[in-house]
């Protein structure tokens, strides 16, 4: 090999290896990239599920008030039905019906 072969190769290998170290910083950029994205997909995640818990939280206790409420209501209406069973008296003629 002569000295102009030599060079040629070397010059090849440079400009070979700035390819190469181009195409690593682009990589190294990339990898960045996905990092961050990768990073702001888990603080997304977080936020939703903290969201999920306190609507999970905030559902529960909507049913124990609807549970309450439906077994106040339940009550009031076995109650208005007891009065209504109960035998009534009609005013006698003597008593006056005020309207």
């Amino acid at each position: 090999m002569g000295p102009k072969q030599e060079e040629e190769t070397t010059l090849s290998l440079r400009k070979r290896n700035e390819e190469l170290e181009r195409e690593l910083r682009k990589s190294k950029e990339r990898e960045e990239q996905m990092k961050q994205e990768l990073q702001r997909a888990w603080e997304r995640l977080k936020v939703a599920e903290d969201g999920e818990e306190r609507l999970c939280s905030q559902l529960a206790e909507l049913e124990a008030e609807a549970v309450i409420h439906a077994r106040a209501s339940h009550a009031r209406i076995l109650s208005l039905m007891e009065q209504l069973s109960q035998p009534r008296t009609l005013p006698s003629s003597s008593e006056k019906i005020i309207l």
